[in-house]
């Protein structure tokens, strides 16, 4: 297969003199205890409202713009409409360039894991009411939640350390655990108020994050130091702890430690880097899926055994070098769905330039649709496709689960990342402006 003609060239990840410098000040980081929001950007008092009729969406958040734009979650795909997710941005970029460390992260970021771009907008999940998006924004290392009618900010949250990143919402709706990569630290936050319901310590760089058993445990993948050039096997010692950390989700004492290495090493694969990247499991979580950096495949793990059971290779586009500086972040593969029954695994093959439908029985893969950066797969509200995000193109992309077969594509924002589902009012069409 060859790469797309309107693919955007491939960046080597840069590690400049700025970088170095927050690299440096991350060993001993002064971290920002996490505060209150200002008085301008306080929730109101709650308010008895007459509840909305609500309509399913896809939330894609757009990194790289700091938008999201909202568009159907089965069907056409169709957009609804925009939201702007740093209408506070002046004010954010105010305080960083006042602050030599935090000026020195930003920058960090943006040469670092940004590829040359500020980060704006992670993660995303909307409230039970769909009257608020609630986002991590690893730029100015916070989450905030944004009335999706306003457009103005209900809450913030700054996290501890200078970045935030993946998140996850409790089953009920209640609320978000979002990982801050530079304090090694997941909070857990009331999705309505804002407030810090809890917290726990991870690995190096924590990053996936996914409740199980119904809510009451919180799993978070650490994926280590993943954005310097020290990519050779040799090297690997310089990549920090990297674990899977399994919380209580109401005490949030940490109930077991999951190190990928011991296992991958039973299973015959010291080739394989234990740096977890994204997660599947199935519906009766008795297996996870989990794709490793620097690998064009996954690896699947026996939960109540406790062991890897299997390992699947994905074919490699030629044109992907093999030199590992060049992946995005480490990352080879980055993106992972299941389908409802279980019955297949939605791959995005990030360096290779490909989507594809494995068969979980076989392992056995499906057609190689082309897809330019894949960076993340979830499923349709219908559960009948896949939907990725194709960072290199902007636009979001619904493969058919069935057929393994592309159905279509909708452009979207400058860097298209996360794609979450989530519900806004049914006649809502944007915040209002003006």
């Amino acid at each position: 297969m060859t790469r797309s003609a309107t693919r955007r060239p491939r960046r080597r990840r840069p590690f400049g003199a700025a970088a170095l410098v927050a690299a440096g000040l991350a060993a001993g980081a002064l971290s920002i205890t996490p505060g209150s929001a200002g008085a301008s950007e306080a929730p109101k008092q709650a308010r008895e409202v007459a509840s909305e009729e609500l309509k399913e969406v896809f939330f894609v958040g757009n990194n790289w713009e700091g938008t999201a734009d909202i568009i159907n979650s089965r069907g056409d795909y169709a957009k609804i409409g925009r939201i702007n997710m740093i209408p506070d941005k002046k004010e954010r970029l105010r305080e960083i360039y006042l602050n030599p460390i935090k000026l020195a992260f930003f920058i960090g970021i943006r040469l670092g894991p940004g590829e040359g771009h500020d980060q704006y907008v992670d993660d995303m999940y909307t409230t039970k009411d769909g009257r608020s998006v609630v986002a991590s924004r690893p730029s100015f290392a916070d989450v905030v939640s944004i009335d999706v009618r306003s457009g103005k900010i209900n809450w913030r949250f700054p996290v501890s350390g200078f970045r935030s990143d993946h998140m996850a919402v409790s089953p009920d709706g209640t609320q978000v655990a979002v990982s801050s990569s530079t304090s090694n630290t997941v909070h857990v936050l009331d999705m309505t108020t804002g407030k810090e319901v809890g917290n726990f310590k991870t690995g190096d760089k924590p990053h996936e994050n996914v409740y199980t058993d119904g809510g009451k445990y919180l799993w978070n993948m650490a994926i280590g130091e993943v954005n310097t050039d020290m990519d050779a096997p040799w090297q690997d010692f310089t990549k920090g702890d990297r674990r899977i950390t399994v919380a209580d989700a109401e005490t949030f004492e940490v109930k077991k430690i999951i190190d990928m290495r011991e296992r991958l090493d039973a299973f015959g694969r010291k080739d394989l880097s234990d740096a977890l990247r994204p997660v599947a499991f199935t519906p009766d979580e008795s297996k996870m899926y989990f794709q490793v950096s620097f690998f064009n495949g996954f690896v699947e793990y026996d939960v109540h055994n406790d062991e890897i059971t299997r390992v699947k290779t994905l074919p490699k586009n030629p044109d992907t070098s093999d030199e590992r500086t060049t992946y995005v972040n480490d990352s080879r593969h980055h993106g992972m769905s299941m389908s409802p029954q279980g019955d297949k695994l939605c791959i995005a093959g990030t360096m290779d330039d490909y989507v594809t439908v494995v068969n979980r029985e076989t392992l056995q893969e499906g057609p190689l649709v082309t897809a330019s950066k894949p960076y993340w797969a979830t499923v349709s509200g219908d559960g009948k496709h896949c939907v990725v995000s194709e960072s290199g193109t902007d636009q979001v992309t619904a493969i058919d689960f069935a057929t393994g077969r592309k159905v279509t594509s909708i452009p979207v924002g400058d860097h298209p990342q996360r794609v979450r589902l989530g519900h806004v009012p049914t006649d809502w069409t944007g915040p209002i402006t003006g």
